[in-house]
């Protein structure tokens, strides 16, 4: 304390001239470095962009991170990470870390929507999904809505039929960052890798699977019916896996080179 040293007198009536008490004089903080908890909490916020605090605080959580609530809304506050009520145009973000290429099947998926119409001009929404590894297209359904209690039941067909992914690549949609959605994920241990919102591109295996479907089928075909849209999504979904040769494939369709890669690991 400077004015005990200036004019060489005790704490106790340093701290009574000021008016403070020696306790107070004396106290130390005992708070926690809390840099590791904020780049996380950041890092979440920065992916899931409509989450506020207590889910945030749920995913933590998960993480392993044994904090309350009320602390979790602390550093929320003081790295100015509140949703905005009031939508803004959307911008480009930051460039996001590329993540590593997958090396064995199921090991990421990456899911998205399209949308078409019929001939009455009903809207059509599809949704798509591929495995990244084989480039198999692991599910393609449409339907004049899709909420994501459907979303979730498509995919849980697709388990059914190859397996479960490690990892699902998708976008920030309503469907995909419902509480039904996240919950789902949670119970079957799936982890789900949000794009950065306005960067379409880091999800670029479907967007490019989404190109190939409208250019090859939707721009080609006129629905009149949702069935007939259906039936004829699934004709041309066999055709993709099974013949469609595939570039980055070396030539091969998908299911050729999953039995390729079977072939290479079945023991002798």
């Amino acid at each position: 304390m400077e004015l005990g040293n200036d004019y060489r007198i005790s704490v106790r009536k340093a701290c009574r001239l000021l008016g403070i008490s020696r306790s107070s004089f004396h106290y130390r903080s005992c708070r926690q470095d809390d840099s590791a908890l904020r780049g996380c909490l950041k890092d979440l916020a920065f992916s899931r962009p409509r989450y506020g605090y207590r889910r945030l605080h749920i995913l933590l959580r998960r993480q392993g991170w044994q904090v309350n609530v009320k602390r979790i809304w602390r550093l929320y506050k003081e790295e100015n990470l509140m949703l905005r009520t009031k939508r803004r145009k959307k911008r480009a973000s930051h460039l996001r870390a590329a993540p590593p290429p997958p090396e064995r099947r199921n090991e990421r998926w990456a899911i998205d929507f399209m949308t078409d119409r019929l001939t009455n001009g009903e809207r059509l929404r599809i949704f798509t999904g591929v495995d990244i590894k084989t480039r198999e297209c692991v599910a393609l359904g449409a339907a004049h809505r899709m909420p994501s209690t459907a979303v979730t039941a498509m995919l849980d067909h697709a388990i059914e039929e190859r397996g479960k992914p490690e990892i699902i690549t998708l976008d920030n949609g309503t469907e995909f960052t419902s509480n039904h959605f996240d919950q789902w994920a949670y119970q079957r241990g799936i982890h789900l890798d949000f794009v950065a919102p306005g960067r379409p591109m880091d999800n670029g295996f479907i967007e490019s699977f989404n190109g190939s479907l409208r250019d090859e089928f939707l721009q080609l075909h006129w629905f009149e019916t949702l069935e007939q849209a259906r039936k004829l999504l699934s004709i041309w979904r066999e055709e993709y896996n099974e013949i469609r040769p595939h570039s980055s494939l070396g030539g091969n369709a998908p299911n050729e080179y999953v039995a390729r890669l079977l072939s290479w690991f079945r023991p002798p």
